[in-house]
């Protein structure tokens, strides 16, 4: 096995461990963003909101939702991708041997990378979306707070 033979297999090996860690990610951040939208509604149901408070508060929540669209997206299945199972499910038995044969790991690698820098792109984009959701969930609380004085 050659030097570049062992690159490419270490290159597909991360590029692979980085979409299962962008997944493990998305998951814990899902739970979060879940756990804050369920905890939020639970409190502020009992509480006696100010219009302010109501809007801010909607708004946050809107946005966590629209966080929770973005990770759900990002963790959805591209079953019409060109490499691994996707490509194997639609070949015979045959070709599958002949393709891992001959198999193109430098291809491989880039359309996983592509994967990945969209799986990671949509994670950057939920984290962005949670952090604005949580501030203005932040600011509905402290109106509240402000308003109940």
């Amino acid at each position: 096995m050659s030097a570049n033979d062992r690159n490419l297999i270490a290159a597909h090996a991360e590029v692979k461990a980085e979409i299962t860690r962008t997944d493990t990610k998305t998951a814990l951040l899902l739970a979060f963003v879940g756990a804050v939208v369920a905890g939020t509604w639970t409190v502020a149901r009992d509480l006696p909101l100010t219009v302010p408070a109501v809007v801010a508060g909607g708004l946050g929540l809107v946005v966590l939702l629209a966080a929770a669209g973005m990770l759900l997206w990002s963790v959805r299945p591209n079953l019409r991708g060109r490499h691994g199972f996707p490509l194997w499910a639609t070949l015979t038995a045959e070709e599958v041997s002949a393709a891992t044969d001959g198999r193109d790991l430098a291809a491989d690698i880039a359309g996983l990378s592509r994967l990945a820098v969209a799986k990671f792109t949509c994670l950057r984009r939920a984290v962005d979306l949670t952090l604005t959701g949580g501030a203005l969930l932040i600011l509905a609380a402290l109106l509240t707070a402000g308003g109940a004085a």
